[in-house]
């Protein structure tokens, strides 16, 4: 590329990432006031002291810059973490690692659309490059929301028969732990709650932490049947059977839902793929015939 190529390259490049910054700006939900509760200034307090943004050094190297920029101004570390949280909180990839990778595709993509084309104008994919990781995070996120819901109707039974027997509920969830041969991401996550509590977290605490960190109505409602029962004294095993009976329920709904959409859903190949292809077979004939034979009249 000559000078005058870059130079609309990084034109459009700056300007593309600022619209971005200003959209992002603009939806971002607003900042709440100070003055709130001692609590939730503890609870702030200590969520950003575990933030591995805040051991970035302003005055360190320009890559660290730029990723304070990203998270600080732009505002994408609240959405980092959260999707941090809800990938399990893995150790690798960290939230600063998804920045990194972020980055690298928001550079990367266009970079590589501009040598391949020769277009400078393509500098304008650096958004979608940007954003182009959040979709791969979104799916592993929600195949690991499927895992969790998948074994959790059979959990919230056990839970209920191991209570029925004159367990505490903390108690049932230990023993289901112990005895599923095979963890998956809610036996992991029920670990994680039974951790907390034998820190020291009090057991509505740890509770609602593990409905934040599967992102699921299901285990929300769980949750809140269970912190009822302990304020109101209520039954706890019944809760939980007409609880589960209920979930049953409605994934029997949405099976049947999606069975009823899978014909419609067929149309779609039919007439693109098998309706040509036999309409072809039909009439190549006659337009054979037409073509060495003429028309009939």
């Amino acid at each position: 590329m000559d000078a005058a190529q870059i130079f609309l390259f990084l034109l459009a490049l700056t300007s593309t990432m600022g619209l971005f910054i200003v959209v992002q700006r603009f939806f971002s939900p607003p900042k709440k006031e100070e003055g709130g509760s001692l609590s939730d200034l503890v609870k702030e307090k200590a969520a950003k002291s575990a933030s591995v943004f805040d051991r970035l050094n302003p005055d360190g190297t320009m890559l660290e810059k730029l990723d304070l920029f990203l998270a600080k101004t732009v505002g994408v570390q609240r959405k980092l973490e959260e999707m941090h949280m809800l990938l399990g909180s893995p150790d690798k990839p960290n939230p600063l690692h998804m920045l990194h990778m972020k980055e690298l595709v928001g550079v990367g993509l266009p970079v590589f659309l501009v040598l391949l084309t020769g277009t400078p104008l393509m500098a304008v994919t650096a958004v979608i490059g940007f954003m182009l990781p959040d979709v791969i995070f979104s799916g592993k996120i929600q195949r690991r929301q499927e895992n969790i819901i998948g074994n959790f109707p059979t959990m919230v039974d056990l839970a209920a028969l191991i209570i029925e027997s004159g367990l505490d509920y903390m108690t049932a969830f230990e023993r289901i732990i112990k005895t599923t041969p095979h963890r998956g991401e809610l036996e992991l996550e029920m670990e994680k709650m039974l951790n907390e509590v034998q820190l020291g977290y009090a057991r509505r605490d740890a509770l609602r932490n593990l409905a934040a960190r599967t992102g699921l109505q299901e285990v929300r409602s769980f949750v809140g049947l269970i912190i009822q029962s302990d304020e109101l004294g209520t039954s706890l095993v019944e809760l939980l059977r007409n609880y589960a009976a209920d979930m049953r329920f409605r994934r029997l709904n949405r099976a049947e839902r999606l069975a009823a959409q899978a014909s419609t859903k067929m149309l779609i190949p039919l007439f693109i793929f098998i309706f040509p292809t036999v309409f072809i077979l039909m009439l190549s004939p006659m337009v054979m015939g037409l073509l060495k034979g003429g028309l009939p009249f």
